[in-house]
């Protein structure tokens, strides 16, 4: 042993702390998500058949942040950092965005930008009017839809296929706006109107979307609450820019709901391959 240098071998070893630096880990991780998901990217999971045909339900995507500015809607729960918006941008018509829904501002949804403010936006007899100018609809071969434990035959209803009872299909049509957007659309025939109020949803009121908002409405245009309706029958009116929470972009996962999680290879039947990766 060399001089000046003793070891005690009842010396206790200096404890380690594996709390401490676990607890450091996970912090800086949640430090990093949170970044992440409030300003870059974050996934969105669809619940409902309101934007068929381009999202079913059971389909995963991710929206970016940085479309349209940041407000505390663009933070996890809301929480009241950001006054107002930040770094504002105005979305362009035909956008899939994801939204809080007015009037709680609790929820998230998505639907597609089709007024901007000042347009004016109206429909007639099922066609969308746009600045007073008809948008064009193209009709297109029927949507056809699988029927699975996410899309049940109740929700496909009168538009079960005759030759095919597995399936459903349902008119398609194709829309363009007048900036060149091009999308498409399901449309289930003229719809009856909401009693006593007659919201009708192929025959609307004249909307002027005023400044600060957009109007949104579902692809689906028989079967979408959206800004063709008051909160009071479950709509969600003019939305605030700063509602707005994100872009869509790209779809990374999408199951028809027939998975079982104790059945691993399940997971892999249920998935909708050719889903997967689809662009916005």
């Amino acid at each position: 042993m060399e001089k000046g240098y003793t070891v005690d071998p009842l010396a206790p070893e200096k404890p380690q702390s594996e709390w401490r630096d676990l607890a450091s880990f996970l912090l800086k991780l949640a430090i990093v998500v949170f970044i992440v998901r409030s300003f870059i990217f974050s996934p969105f999971s669809i619940p409902s058949e309101s934007m068929l045909p381009r999202l079913l339900i059971g389909d995963y995507l991710f929206i970016t942040k940085w479309n349209y500015g940041y407000s505390k809607h663009s933070l996890p729960f809301s929480i009241p950092l950001i006054p107002g918006r930040v770094f504002p941008g105005t979305p362009e018509r035909g956008d899939v965005v994801v939204f809080k829904a007015p009037p709680q501002n609790n929820t998230d949804w998505i639907k597609r930008v089709i007024g901007l403010p000042g347009d004016t936006v109206q429909m007639r007899d099922g066609q969308l009017i746009l600045n007073g100018k008809a948008i064009p609809k193209e009709p297109i071969a029927d949507f056809v839809l699988p029927i699975s434990p996410n899309f049940t035959a109740e929700k496909c209803g009168d538009f079960i296929d005759k030759n095919d009872p597995t399936l459903c299909r349902i008119p398609r049509f194709r829309e363009t706006l007048p900036n060149g957007k091009s999308y498409e659309v399901l449309d289930q025939g003229m719809q009856t109107c909401f009693i006593p109020t007659r919201v009708c949803p192929d025959n609307t009121d004249l909307y002027t979307v005023p400044a600060g908002s957009v109007f949104l409405m579902g692809d689906n245009r028989d079967d979408s609450a959206d800004s063709r309706f008051p909160h009071s029958q479950q709509g969600i009116g003019y939305v605030p820019m700063e509602n707005l929470q994100g872009k869509a972009v790209l779809s990374f996962w999408s199951t028809d709901g027939s998975a079982n999680w104790f059945l691993p290879w399940t997971w892999f039947s249920a998935a909708r391959w050719n889903r997967i990766g689809e662009g916005f």
